[in-house]
C-alpha cells in the first residue's frame, strides 16, 4: 500500500476496533471473537496473501493502542510459510481457519499464546529448520497473569498438513512474529506516552501545569525519543521487506531488540507522569502496562539469533541508509578516494580541494556544485567515519559558509567564500560566556557603535581551536534592551589577530585546546558584519542548520567505533564476550541497536530539512541520543575489552580511538546546547507549557 492508503487502513482498523473491541480499559472483558470475525470480514486476514507485511504492522500499531491481541501476524506468517497451499490461505483469510504460530518444542502443545482459546489450529515451527506442521487445537487452558486476554496452552492434536522449513525460512517466521509482538508493544506504549503528555498539559499542581516541571519535561521528552527511533526502525524493516532487500531479517531484529530495551520504559516514564490517576482499572493505562510487558516477555519464547550474534558471527555490519541514487554513487566515489588518498592534512584537503567537495552544495555562481543534501551528508558521515583529517575545513563549510552565502555581502562571499573552498579559512565560534552557554539569547558581549565601526568588549568561553584560528565568529548584543533578548544580537566575522582580542588557552579532557577570549575594545570595521544590525539570531540559526549534517558524521564516528570493537573480538568472540546469551554480548546488542535507533533519527532529521521542514524534534531527539550513547560506548568499550581499550596510540584497539572517544563523548553531551536543554526543546516540540 502507498503511504495514503496505509493511512485510510489505519483509520478503518481503528475504526473496527473501537467498535467491536472497545478501548484499552476493557480488555478483560472485551469481545476477540467479535473482532477476529470483523477482521476477516475486513480482509485483514487476507494480508498475507499479498505479502503486505507494511498492512499488517499498520494494523497492529492501532490493535496495540488498544491494548488488543488479535494475532494478525500469526495469520501473515501461516499464509508465508503454507507457501502454495492456496485454500488454506483462503481459509485464514476468511477467518474459518484460525491458525496460531508457534515454535515446536516437541511435547504436542503450544504455551503462552494470544487468543489460544478461539484458535482451531497451531503451526508449529521447527527453530532449526525441518518441518513445520499444521495441528487442530484439541483442548485449551488459561494462563492468568499480566496478559489480558490471557495467555492460553493449547493441546495439539495430530498434524494435518506439513510443510519442509529450511532453517533460514524457519528463523524468518520467527522474526516476523517478533516483529509483530514488538510493533504491538511499541504502539501500547505509545498511547500511554501521548495520555501522559497530555495529562502534564492540563493537570495543574501547586498552581500550575505539571508539564512546565523539569522532571516532568525530561521524561516526557526521553520517552518521544524512545517512541520516534522505535517507530522509524519499524518503517525501515518494513520498507526493506517490501524492497526485498537481503538485510531486511537484521532490521527486523534490529527493531525488535530495540524495542524491547525501550517500550517498557516508555510505558512506566508515561506512568510516573500520570502518577494515581493512571493507577487505577478504569483508565486505559494499566491495561497498556500489561500489554507492552506481555508483548514484550513473550520475545523469550520466539527466540532466534541476536543482533549481536550476527554481526559478530556472520562479519556483517549494520544496516546501511540509502540515500538514494546521487548519494550512493558519490559515496562510492569518495570511498576510492579516501582509500587512495594519504591521511595527511597536507595531502588530503588539497586532494578534496581540488575536486571542488568543499562547499560542493553552494549555487556554482559561487563555486559550488549544487550538490544534493543526500551528497553532503555522504560527505560527512564518510569523512567522519574514515577519521580523515578534514574536520575543520567541513566544518568551515556547514557552519560559517552557508551562511555567508545567504545572509553575506557581495564582498564578503568573494573574500570568504574561496578560502572556505580552499580549505584555507581556521575559524572558530564565539558564542559561549561565563552567564550563556546553551542560552545564547542572554549572551552579555557587546558591540556598540563608534562611527562607521563597532568596539567589542566582553569575553567568551570554551573556543575551541581559538589559539590557531584566523577569524571568529562571533556573537555580541548590540541592543541591550531587545524584547525578546535574542532579538539585539548582531553576527560579526573578526581576524583573531585584530588588537585587543587575547586569547587564554586550556586542555580539555579530549586533549583538545578550547580557550578563553577576551575582547577589550576590540575594533571591528561594519564591514565585518555578516547580516543585519540584531539580525544575527537569524544567522546563528542557518548556521547551526549545518549540525544536523555534522549529527551524521557523529553517528558515522560511533559506527566506525563499533566496527573497530568487531574487528577485535570476531577473532575470539566467545574469549572476549563468553558464548551467546552472555552479558557482555548482550551489552554489545544494546549498543549496536541503539546506534542504529540514533542513525535514523538522524537520517530522519536529514529528511526534515531536505523537504523545507524545520526538523524541529527530529534534529534534538538525534542529538540527544548521540550525545548519551557516545558516552555510553566509551564506558562498554571499557568494560567488554578490559585495559586494554584503555590504551592510546597506533598499536591500541582501533588505534586508540576507544579511549578518546570516552574522554571526548561529554562534549557530545553538553556542547552547543546541552542534552537537558535539547530535552527542553522536545518538550516544546510535544507542546508542553514552560
Amino acid at each position: 500500500m502507498a503511504a495514503e492508503e496505509l493511512t485510510e487502513f489505519a483509520a478503518s482498523v481503528a475504526g473496527v476496533t473501537a467498535r467491536t473491541w472497545g478501548g484499552a480499559a476493557g480488555a478483560a472483558a472485551a469481545d476477540l471473537d467479535g473482532l477476529w470475525a470483523a477482521g476477516a470480514a475486513q480482509g485483514w486476514f487476507a494480508l498475507g496473501q499479498d505479502d503486505a507485511l507494511g498492512a499488517v504492522l499498520t494494523a497492529l500499531r492501532e490493535l496495540g493502542r488498544a491494548a488488543c491481541p488479535l494475532p494478525l501476524m500469526d495469520a501473515f506468517v501461516a499464509v508465508r510459510v503454507l507457501g502454495e497451499d492456496e485454500k488454506a490461505a483462503a481459509r485464514i483469510a476468511a477467518g474459518e481457519l484460525r491458525v496460531l504460530v508457534a515454535p515446536d518444542d516437541g511435547t504436542g502443545m503450544a504455551r503462552y499464546l494470544d487468543g489460544g482459546a478461539l484458535a482451531t489450529h497451531v503451526l508449529t515451527l521447527p527453530a532449526a529448520g525441518g518441518t513445520a506442521y499444521l495441528r487442530p487445537v484439541t483442548g485449551s487452558r488459561e494462563l492468568p497473569g499480566l496478559a489480558e486476554p490471557p495467555w492460553t496452552t493449547a493441546d495439539l492434536g495430530p498434524a494435518e498438513a506439513q510443510v519442509p522449513l529450511a532453517t533460514a525460512d524457519a528463523a524468518d517466521a520467527l522474526v516476523l512474529l517478533r516483529l509483530g509482538l514488538a510493533a504491538r508493544a511499541l504502539a501500547a506504549a505509545e498511547r500511554s506516552h501521548e495520555m501522559a503528555v497530555e495529562h502534564a498539559k492540563n493537570r495543574r499542581q501547586f498552581g500550575k501545569a505539571i508539564g512546565s516541571f523539569g522532571a516532568v519535561q525530561q521524561r516526557a521528552a526521553s520517552c518521544q525519543i524512545d517512541v520516534s527511533a522505535a517507530t522509524l526502525l519499524v518503517g525501515r524493516a518494513a520498507d526493506a521487506y517490501a524492497a526485498g532487500r537481503d538485510d531486511w531479517a537484521l532490521q527486523a531484529r534490529i527493531a525488535a531488540e530495540y524495542i524491547a530495551l525501550t517500550a517498557r520504559r516508555v510505558q512506566l516514564g508515561a506512568h510516573h507522569t500520570l502518577a494515581a490517576i493512571g493507577y487505577f482499572a478504569e483508565h486505559d493505562a494499566p491495561w497498556l502496562f500489561r500489554r507492552v510487558h506481555a508483548d514484550v516477555t513473550r520475545l523469550r519464547a520466539l527466540p532466534v539469533a541476536a543482533v549481536a550474534d550476527t554481526l559478530l558471527e556472520a562479519g556483517a555490519s549494520l544496516p546501511s541508509f540509502d540515500l538514494g541514487q546521487a548519494g550512493e554513487s558519490f559515496r562510492g566515489e569518495l570511498r576510492e578516494f579516501i582509500a587512495a588518498t594519504p591521511s595527511d592534512p597536507s595531502v588530503m584537503v588539497p586532494a578534496m580541494a581540488s575536486r571542488g567537495w568543499l562547499g560542493f552544495g553552494w549555487p556554482a555562481a559561487h563555486g559550488g556544485r549544487d550538490a544534493s543534501l543526500a551528497e553532503q551528508v555522504v560527505l560527512y558521515e564518510e569523512c567522519m567515519y574514515a577519521r580523515a583529517p578534514v574536520t575543520i575545513q567541513l566544518a568551515s563549510v556547514m557552519l560559517l559558509g552557508n551562511s555567508i552565502l545567504r545572509h553575506g555581502t557581495a564582498a564578503q562571499r568573494d573574500a570568504f567564500l574561496p578560502l572556505i573552498r580552499d580549505g584555507k579559512l581556521h575559524f572558530c565560534l564565539g558564542y559561549s560566556e561565563p552567564e550563556a552557554g546553551s542560552d545564547l539569547a542572554s549572551l552579555r558581549t557587546k558591540a556598540e557603535r563608534d562611527g562607521d565601526g563597532w568596539v567589542v568588549n566582553g569575553q567568551k568561553l570554551w573556543t575551541t581551536g581559538g589559539h590557531l584560528a584566523s577569524h571568529v565568529w562571533l556573537a555580541a548584543r548590540t541592543d541591550p534592551e531587545a524584547t525578546p533578548p535574542h532579538a539585539g544580537i548582531t553576527v560579526f566575522l573578526v581576524p583573531m589577530d585584530t588588537p585587543g582580542i587575547t586569547v587564554q588557552q586550556h586542555t580539555a579532557l579530549s586533549g583538545e585546546i578550547s580557550c578563553t577570549v577576551f575582547y577589550d575594545d576590540v575594533r571591528v570595521p561594519d564591514t565585518a558584519r555578516v547580516g543585519e544590525v540584531n539580525g544575527g539570531w537569524k544567522v546563528i540559526a542557518d548556521a547551526l542548520a549545518g549540525e544536523r549534517v555534522v549529527m551524521g558524521g557523529i553517528a558515522a564516528s560511533l559506527l566506525r567505533q563499533l566496527d573497530d570493537l568487531l574487528g577485535v573480538v570476531r577473532a575470539d568472540p566467545d574469549a572476549w564476550l563468553g558464548p551467546r546469551g552472555s552479558a557482555a554480548r548482550a551489552r554489545l546488542g544494546e549498543l549496536a541497536v541503539t546506534l542504529q535507533a540514533n542513525r535514523a533519527l538522524v537520517a530522519a532529521a536529514i529528511g526534515a530539512t531536505a523537504s523545507g521542514g524545520g526538523a524541529r524534534l527530529e534534529a534534538p531527539m538525534a542529538g540527544v541520543l548521540g550525545g548519551e550513547l557516545a558516552e555510553e560506548f566509551g564506558e562498554a568499550m571499557l568494560d567488554i575489552l578490559g585495559p586494554v581499550a584503555a590504551l592510546s596510540g597506533t598499536e591500541a584497539p582501533g588505534a586508540g580511538a576507544f579511549e578518546y572517544g570516552l574522554r571526548l563523548s561529554i562534549m557530545y553531551v553538553v556542547g552547543g546546547g546541552t542534552n537537558d536543554i535539547q530535552r527542553g526543546l522536545i518538550a516544546r516540540g510535544l507542546g508542553l507549557p514552560r
